[in-house]
């Protein structure tokens, strides 16, 4: 059974107002260094394969052994490196990724590993950190491009969602477009002319600042942020029509949900969207494991070679930090089901992009997969290596909550520095 993270479908009322009712703000604790940060542009694409992807089956396969399967390995573009035969065109795209292969992490449950993994569970301090694409949303800004931070492209409903700024406060939320489809109700009513639309946004902002009046800025920051975000949206609708692009294109990531939501979130990375994370559903494959991948891996590989072929065609990969991840990866043993259940004990994280090597592996499994032989990399040392490579220190860079200075990743823990530029 698919165990999804938890979702809030939101109306446009709400996705207007997200403010009300939430707590907390957060803010770097040297202003200057956030000034200097938000001179670059830096960009993130989080590719979230929900419910656990199996790396025995992309990137660490073990082919010829106990629990290794029924596929084989294949070489890539970097010799030596070999990755799954169910994806060839990744393969092809192996010069340009960094593999971490020792990722052991704790959570076996979804409810758990979903939250901690996307978190990057800092020491426990009491407080609800923010979601990566929050803290890249408030760590790193903006930008230019006047469109919402932090933007995620997933099946299904959307939304506001806030609750991933945690901390930081609603206005570092998640702007998720359902489906890949702009917010319900965006478009102004044909029956409203743009000039009494206007008037009722002057009037908007005019009771807005008497209620801001006294009131902590968080109350009423994200409600503010939210109108300028639809706003923004309004004028580059033409993002979510890819019907207009090349049927090449379309064919080459493909008409399944996760082809069509990359190559959405290729249109919001070159629109200068922040943040995009992508989500794929249906990787929980405790049953029937060999045959679910030989459908759902292919509908990963075409899409997230395709993008990465992109984003280095357009130059925009010095600047692109590329994550595939999801909350552990699958057993080793092979269930009575012939399925793979949840294993957080060892399995593989794909990067590419700003501030990466290129064409690299760092650590390695046992010969059966079963463990990690070399040092093993928690979710906090992948925090570390993922806001490095976006040319953020967490050890000169400190979030503060109401006052009190909290570390940006886990303090114990350090970046992969094999994979990192």
């Amino acid at each position: 059974m698919l165990c999804t993270p938890g979702e809030h479908r939101v109306t446009r009322r709400k996705f207007l107002g997200a403010s009300a009712g939430a707590v907390g703000l957060g803010a770097l604790a040297n202003p200057a260094v956030a000034d200097e940060l938000k001179k670059q542009r830096r960009q993130v694409l989080f590719v979230w394969l929900d419910g656990g992807m199996s790396q025995l089956e992309s990137w660490d396969p073990k082919p010829n052994t106990p629990f290794g399967g029924p596929f084989r390995s294949i070489q890539t573009s970097v010799p030596g490196v070999r990755v799954s035969e169910l994806l060839p065109q990744c393969a092809k795209q192996m010069h340009r990724l960094a593999l971490v292969r020792s990722v052991s992490t704790q959570d076996n449950s979804h409810s758990a590993g979903v939250d901690r993994i996307q978190r990057g569970d800092p020491k426990n301090r009491g407080v609800t950190y923010p979601y990566f694409g929050s803290a890249v949303a408030k760590l790193v800004g903006a930008g230019d491009s006047g469109l919402p931070p932090y933007v995620w492209v997933k099946p299904m409903s959307g939304g506001f969602i806030y609750k991933h700024a945690g901390f930081l406060g609603p206005k570092f939320g998640a702007l998720a477009l359902g489906d890949g489809k702009p917010p319900e109700n965006l478009l102004r009513p044909k029956d409203l002319s743009a000039e009494a639309d206007d008037e009722r946004n002057e009037l908007r902002k005019l009771l807005d600042k008497e209620y801001a009046a006294n009131r902590r800025p968080e109350l009423t920051e994200a409600n503010t942020h939210a109108f300028e975000m639809a706003a923004q949206l309004q004028k580059k609708i033409e993002l979510f029509d890819l019907s207009k692009l090349p049927q090449k294109d379309q064919d080459r990531y493909g008409s399944h949900d996760l082809g069509r939501h990359l190559l959405l979130a290729r249109r919001l990375l070159e629109a200068g969207v922040t943040f995009v994370k992508v989500t794929s559903y249906g990787w929980d494959t405790h049953g029937d494991h060999f045959n679910g991948a030989a459908s759902l891996h292919p509908k990963f590989d075409k899409p997230f070679a395709a993008i990465l072929e992109d984003l280095a065609d357009r130059g925009m990969l010095d600047n692109v930090l590329v994550i595939a991840c999801a909350e552990f990866g699958r057993t080793p043993r092979i269930n009575g089901h012939i399925g793979r259940d949840h294993w957080p004990e060892a399995w593989s994280v794909a990067m590419a992009g700003r501030g990466i090597k290129r064409g690299v592996v760092a650590g390695r499994t046992n010969d059966t997969g079963t463990d990690v032989a070399t040092d093993p990399v928690d979710i906090g040392g992948l925090f570390h290596t993922w806001f490095r490579a976006l040319g953020v220190n967490p050890e000169e860079v400190q979030y503060r909550n109401a006052g009190q200075p909290l570390p940006i990743a886990h303090d114990d823990m350090k970046p992969v520095s094999e994979v990192l530029a």
